[in-house]
């Protein structure tokens, strides 16, 4: 079971991670809420109100791996937009990103907070359980992590796994191929073994 989830008894999904796992984990979701950014200032979210009814950016980000993880809605993706794809575009991001990123962030949260559970800051191993929202949040930032790890390694699709293992072991990329290849492994265990 070490580093791939399993079906609980009971419901969600238990994981036994070692301590270089949990580190590696914790890692990749702080540094993924550094990249996602801050939420809205304490004083925004004092009114509900406001809130819901916060704009975001309608231009898309120059980052690559945030370009990944907040695609524009409209067009093809690596396609030049028409002036109408755009306009429909950045109109939809206005209105969403900050929602998506509030769920991304949570997301990212959420792992952070399960791997501190084990103890010392994330920096110990043991059995980690999820229940069925943990698991929805884990799925999520899983994901993530793996859209933007695919994004800094230019993987356009999953079909480029082949080239990926063919990686010498003296490439500097290798490390960010081997946390790509391992969060794959346990996203499809999550997946597994919260279908019914």
């Amino acid at each position: 079971m070490a580093g791939l989830f399993e079906a609980a008894s009971g419901g969600g999904a238990v994981i036994a991670l070692d301590e270089v796992e949990t580190s590696i984990l914790r890692s990749l979701a702080v540094q993924m809420l550094e990249l996602i950014g801050p939420g809205p200032a304490e004083e925004e979210q004092a009114d509900p109100l406001a809130a819901l009814f916060a704009e975001g950016p309608s231009a898309p980000p120059e980052d690559p791996a945030l370009a990944r993880l907040f695609p524009d809605a409209y067009g093809e993706p690596n396609q030049a937009q028409d002036d109408e794809q755009r306009a429909a575009s950045a109109e939809f991001r206005r209105f969403t990103e900050v929602d998506l990123r509030t769920r991304k962030r949570e997301d990212a949260l959420a792992v952070v907070h399960a791997l501190d559970a084990l103890g010392s800051g994330g920096e110990r191993g043991g059995v980690l359980r999820l229940d069925a929202e943990q698991c929805r949040r884990w799925l999520g930032a899983l994901n993530d992590l793996r859209l933007t790890l695919g994004a800094r390694l230019d993987v356009a699709d999953d079909g480029e796994d082949d080239r990926l293992y063919r990686l010498p072991d003296d490439d500097p990329a290798k490390p960010l191929v081997m946390a790509y290849l391992w969060l794959g492994a346990m996203q499809e265990s999550l997946v597994e073994a919260v279908l019914p």
